[in-house]
């Protein structure tokens, strides 16, 4: 799976999406018949999947902490499940934020294990079972939408309110992972994050075939007001650097300089020596996201610094009707009470 999203993706009418649209076809047929004739496998949970419809982030790391921080106020156990994707470990393993790196476990994952049970595992099937063996009764998967590899009891769907769907290609003349036909057929929910209206036109044919549409957005938490009339910094590895910059701009701060960095991406000695010295020149406050933030821990040297002199701001999902977790984590267990008296009657 590709993981940057160029820019002409998020732009209608460029021609390199319609030079490219040949090898969409042929991608899009791939990715179709593997949904359609794949083979979930069962585990001993309800299975919640928090996907998106196309490469680059939309806001799943977030919204599978507020699914978490839900379930477990609701007395459930909950374990999450990544690829790991960033990080080089090829174990199932049980991440620890407090002694694993995010060169070993990804980010996201370690941003995730702050507060739930979090396994990394490349074959999603042993990292279900690991996470049962730790004791979770609930596993919600950040990401594996498309690739079906574990029976799902709830599919909530993630689509940013600015981008939607990009041009609407398919990979790689556009963002689109699958055949958006297939996609909404396989999801549960789709979940509409922010206050733009680029995401309308999709999300009315979403409801149109019946799918509930829920509304949130991701905001700031803790002391991010304080840097409200600095001039900074900012830099960020996310898959949409822009977002950020509109949040730093939002809460009160003059970004003088904006760097942008791969999503996921660790920064060599020479990008953080230059950060450091061009906020050193310019007396500039040094701003940065919590993925970009937890990627500098446990290093020593440039690294080490910059974590020390960066303000990192956190992020949360919030979803505008207080009843939307519980309506998806009511639908995952009902799910899964079907899925077992169905194998028992068979």
């Amino acid at each position: 799976m590709v993981s940057e999203a160029p820019p002409f993706w998020w732009k209608k009418g460029d021609p390199r999406a319609w030079l490219l649209s040949p090898a969409s076809l042929v991608y899009g047929y791939f990715a179709g018949r593997r949904m359609r004739h794949a083979r979930r496998a069962e585990v001993g949970a309800p299975v919640i999947c928090v996907g998106n419809f196309t490469v680059g982030g939309a806001g799943k790391t977030p919204t599978v902490i507020t699914l978490a921080r839900a379930a477990k106020a609701r007395g459930l156990k909950p374990g999450v499940l990544s690829r790991g994707y960033g990080g080089s470990m090829d174990r199932t393993t049980v991440v620890d934020p407090d002694h694993h790196r995010a060169r070993d476990v990804g980010d996201e994952p370690l941003l995730i294990a702050r507060e739930a049970l979090t396994v990394i595992a490349r074959k999603r099937l042993d990292g279900a079972r690991l996470l049962i063996d730790q004791g979770a009764d609930l596993i919600i998967m950040d990401d594996g939408f498309q690739s079906a590899a574990l029976h799902f009891d709830y599919a909530l769907m993630v689509i940013d309110s600015r981008r939607g769907i990009g041009n609407g290609f398919l990979v790689p003349a556009g963002p689109v992972r699958a055949p958006t036909v297939l996609q909404l057929a396989h999801a549960t929910a789709l979940l509409k994050l922010g206050d733009g209206d680029g995401a309308d036109p999709f999300i009315r044919i979403a409801a149109r075939s019946g799918k509930p549409v829920y509304e949130g957005m991701v905001r700031p938490v803790g002391d991010a007001s304080s840097i409200a009339g600095k001039r900074v910094l900012a830099f960020a590895g996310i898959a949409d650097p822009a977002k950020f910059f509109r949040t730093v701009e939002g809460l009160g701060a003059e970004i003088v300089v904006a760097r942008s960095f791969g999503d996921h991406q660790h920064l060599s000695d020479d990008e953080i020596a230059d950060i450091l010295a061009t906020a050193g020149k310019q007396e500039l406050a040094i701003i940065t996201t919590a993925k970009d933030a937890v990627r500098l821990r446990g290093h020593h040297g440039p690294a080490e610094e910059l974590a020390a002199r960066a303000t990192v701001i956190e992020v949360e999902m919030v979803f505008d009707s207080p009843t939307a977790p519980r309506l998806i984590l009511d639908g995952a267990l009902s799910g899964f009470r079907k899925r077992r008296l169905a194998a028992k009657a068979g």
